[in-house]
């Protein structure tokens, strides 16, 4: 595909979200944390994208969510990158390279300085994440030090450093 039109979401695409979430994962899990995300106090306005299949249905959905670093005396604000979703029919065509570039640019372009993930580092990496211990920063989760990583941006002045404290939908999965 030559190019892949990625956008913020529009409050008339939450169905199209859910539907997304829906037939990308085994359980309603992720579907039901987005709707949740969207009530907390974590959702940052323009931090959620979507990408478009050719007849402008939603095709991929990207998110990013305020999460707090806590504990070492550089704590601060972070963003944490989850649900990732493709729909089936349009996953390995690039739709989710996309929205995650899209969505990490958006953040940049708002000075944030650091954004967390929980995921396969062989997809990751292509986007600059590396181990999130490389950047002081501990996750909540017991998972291999290279599953859970950290993308410094153009903000990052070295922190915050210290555990990732995801917001409450996350902890209430």
């Amino acid at each position: 595909m030559d190019s892949i039109l990625t956008r913020p979401e529009r409050p008339a695409d939450h169905e199209a979200v859910r539907a997304v979430n829906l037939s990308a994962f085994p359980s309603p899990v992720e579907a039901d944390l987005v709707d949740a995300l969207r009530r907390d106090a974590c959702w940052l306005p323009g931090l959620s994208w979507v990408a478009e299949a050719p007849d402008g249905q939603v095709a991929g959905h990207a998110l990013l969510t305020r999460l707090r670093v806590e504990g070492t005396g550089t704590e601060g604000d972070a963003l944490a990158l989850a649900p990732v979703a493709v729909s089936p029919s349009w996953q390995r065509q690039g739709y989710g390279t996309a929205l995650v570039r899209a969505v990490l640019a958006a953040a940049d372009a708002t000075g944030e300085r650091l954004v967390v993930v929980l995921g396969d580092p062989r997809y990751y990496r292509r986007f600059g994440f590396a181990p999130a211990s490389l950047h002081g920063v501990s996750g909540p989760y017991e998972v291999p030090d290279a599953v859970f990583q950290a993308l410094p941006l153009g903000g990052y002045d070295g922190g915050p450093r210290g555990e990732a404290v995801y917001a409450t939908p996350f902890r209430d999965l």
